[in-house]
């Protein structure tokens, strides 16, 4: 399996620019190198390797929310399949890339043209959602998936996971994360979550 250690040049001019429309991403720049970081005020708790991906809690109080990420294909990006304590049956996925410095406001920075790819399985075409958080190094990238269920299950069954950003009249930003272990990782993540008590609000 190839592996892709640098990444394109194609994301925080979006940022600073305050950029809204999908042709913004052209031309963007991936500054800083840093391991994966859950969350700046939860703590990361149980955590289990996999493979290539890991398991774990992000605990916050009594607030509980349950991970499965990929932290091997890029030294600067993780993949990440997540769920709440009490809303088990709503998993997100999420990508996440270090920025070279924390970030100044919670926003949305952009809506992608994005498809989705396991193994041989269909293209699934989607949106993906660019999002920043004051005072986190992050950039976010959250997908909109009406059929998440069947791809959790591809994501279980299958190899690897390619991602490709649309840029209009360029090529597409292409990323691609290995599923070795995903099994096992999505499994206790969801094991945790289900024996999780829910929240109390």
């Amino acid at each position: 399996m190839p592996t892709i250690t640098s990444l394109p040049r194609i994301v925080v001019n979006c940022i600073t620019a305050n950029c809204i429309t999908a042709n913004c991403i052209t031309g963007c720049a991936l500054l800083a190198v840093a391991p994966f970081a859950a969350a700046a005020t939860f703590n990361v708790e149980q955590t289990e390797a996999h493979g290539h991906w890991q398991s774990l809690v992000l605990a916050l109080g009594d607030e509980r929310h349950f991970r499965a990420v990929e932290t091997h294909s890029y030294s600067d990006a993780t993949l990440s399949l997540n769920t709440t304590q009490g809303v088990c049956d709503l998993p997100w996925l999420e990508m996440r890339v270090t920025l070279e410095q924390q970030q100044g406001e919670s926003r949305a920075v952009n809506l992608v043209p994005t498809r989705l790819r396991i193994d041989e399985q269909p293209i699934i075409d989607t949106m993906a959602e660019f999002i920043t958080e004051r005072g986190d190094d992050g950039f976010y990238a959250h997908f909109y998936l009406s059929e998440i269920q069947t791809l959790i299950d591809d994501m279980r069954q299958g190899e690897q996971l390619f991602i490709g950003f649309d840029q209009e009249a360029l090529e597409p930003w292409y990323m691609t994360f290995s599923l070795e272990g995903a099994d096992g990782a999505i499994g206790r993540m969801q094991s945790l979550c289900e024996e999780s008590p829910p929240h109390a609000s």
